[in-house]
């Protein structure tokens, strides 16, 4: 038995309120994640899906939307959603509000993703190739190799 308070020292917390928590409780079969995100910040980086994980993410207070290949979803506080392998997702805060949400993907290890990004210089959502330089995560578009975006 492992037990964490969320926001505790116990386990890695990034700067933009992410909190991996699989690690600390010892789980072998499901990732857990929370996140805590402000006003236009988004749920991981990309667009993507799991070949083989499937997510459930519970918002535990705030208004998150996803969005999905049928559109944009809302999910109010309270509520779940799950998204089963192959399904394309990417979760934001659009709400003046703080958004807390707790993620849980199994198997634990999620397998191969797809990564997509809006590249301004082709107007569209293209697929995402990554490097990591000095702790920052650089993603450039596969068509045209532009920059799409920056994480630490």
């Amino acid at each position: 038995m492992n037990k964490i308070a969320i926001g505790s020292a116990n386990s890695e917390t990034d700067i933009q309120g992410f909190q991996g928590l699989s690690d600390v409780l010892g789980t072998e079969a499901v990732a857990i994640n929370y996140f805590e995100r402000a006003s236009g910040e988004s749920i991981g980086n990309c667009y993507h899906r799991h070949h083989e994980q499937e997510e459930v993410f519970y918002v535990l207070s705030g208004r998150a939307t996803f969005e999905t290949e049928d559109g944009d979803v809302t999910v109010d506080e309270g509520e779940l959603i799950r998204f089963g392998p192959g399904e394309w997702q990417q979760g934001w805060n659009y709400e003046s509000a703080r958004l807390q949400v707790l993620a849980l993907g199994a198997p634990r290890d999620q397998g191969p993703t797809d990564l997509r990004r809006r590249c301004s210089t082709c107007g569209k959502r293209t697929p995402a190739l990554v490097d990591e330089r000095d702790g920052v995560v650089v993603y450039r578009c596969e068509d045209c190799g532009m920059e799409t975006g920056q994480a630490t």
